[in-house]
């Protein structure tokens, strides 16, 4: 009997979008070198919409859905992979013109994969995830720009989020004074477990503000856009930095530019898709490194395969907190 693998694909047809489950055999799990026992995966806001197709993220009639996977080499054709290693990958097109990690195996180029340091199993990088992945380039960013501890405090946006809450831990973990935004005053005990500092109701930031505002923050990290980063903008310290890496609030910038001719204020942009590799092999190595393994069991809850569509509206709307762990192999 042929061997077929357990995947979710989205299929579209005159510019719809349908996610199902399907039974793929080896001809349909990928091009590449490298092929794949997965392991685990994980559900990211852009999971969610890609799956929902709120965002039209898959560009190709059928691929199989997923950002992000980890799992064990059990064949490659690349002098950079050997069978038995464990691997990850993260974006790189990954359900958007390729196929991604939510699939019992796959096949996939060598260039979208990272060998996972020593110190970090393939659940515990799916518990990273892209979301955790960015929030290391974020604080990464930072510190390129000079923002140390004693800088003044970083604002979290987003805090509840899976870029958020591994923000706080890391940024708690290097000596950083951490404030967390979050629509979810409920989860301020959490939040603080992970290290923020204080934590203040997002509606302080969500509406629109005046140009200027009296400063507060030495930098930030934000995963919302829209009227929240503009407000961050407004209020940053002189010489303040932000760093820009999602958009759960919307689309748009209703800035200006007052804070940057005025106060000297710096706005960066994180890009996790399309990140060179030397960058991704220095944030895993930092992840490893930096990272509280303890704290992110903490924020990590555990999704089961057959639940991710249903999973991936709830991840929209907010009711998921900190980062969810998809187990592919039984």
């Amino acid at each position: 009997m042929t061997q077929t693998y357990k995947a979710l694909v989205g299929t579209r047809q005159d510019g719809k979008l349908s996610v199902g489950f399907a039974q793929l055999d080896a001809a349909d799990i990928g091009d590449g070198d490298v092929e794949i026992a997965v392991e685990y995966s994980t559900l990211n806001y852009k999971d969610g919409l890609a799956i929902s197709d709120a965002i039209p993220i898959v560009q190709q009639e059928r691929l199989i859905l997923g950002i992000d996977m980890a799992g064990t080499v059990v064949s490659s054709d690349s002098s950079r992979f050997a069978v038995g290693d464990r691997v990850v990958m993260n974006g790189y097109g990954a359900s958007e013109t390729h196929n991604g990690g939510y699939t019992e195996r796959l096949r996939t180029n060598a260039d979208y994969l990272v060998k996972l340091p020593d110190g970090i199993t393939t659940r515990q990088a799916m518990a990273i995830g892209t979301a955790g992945y960015t929030a290391m380039l974020s604080v990464m960013r930072l510190e390129k720009l000079g923002v140390v501890p004693e800088s003044g405090v970083v604002l979290v946006t987003g805090a509840s989020g899976g870029v958020g809450t591994v923000a706080i831990s890391l940024l708690s973990a290097l000596g950083y004074r951490v404030t967390a935004s979050t629509g979810r005053m409920e989860e301020a005990d959490f939040l603080k477990s992970l290290g923020a500092n204080d934590v203040i109701n997002r509606a302080e930031l969500s509406e629109p503000g005046e140009m200027m505002q009296a400063p507060r923050w030495a930098a930030a990290v934000d995963s919302c856009g829209s009227h929240t980063l503009a407000n961050v903008i407004a209020q940053l310290h002189y010489s303040g930095v932000v760093t820009a890496c999602g958009l759960a609030q919307g689309l748009d910038l209703p800035s200006n530019m007052m804070p940057f001719a005025l106060r000297n204020v710096t706005l960066l942009g994180v890009d996790s898709v399309h990140a060179p590799m030397s960058l991704r092999e220095e944030a895993w190595r930092r992840l490893a490194k930096d990272l509280d393994m303890a704290k992110l069991e903490a924020l990590t809850i555990n999704i089961p395969f057959d639940e991710i569509p249903s999973a991936a509206g709830k991840i929209l709307q907010g009711q998921i907190r900190g980062r969810a762990v998809v187990e592919i192999a039984k």
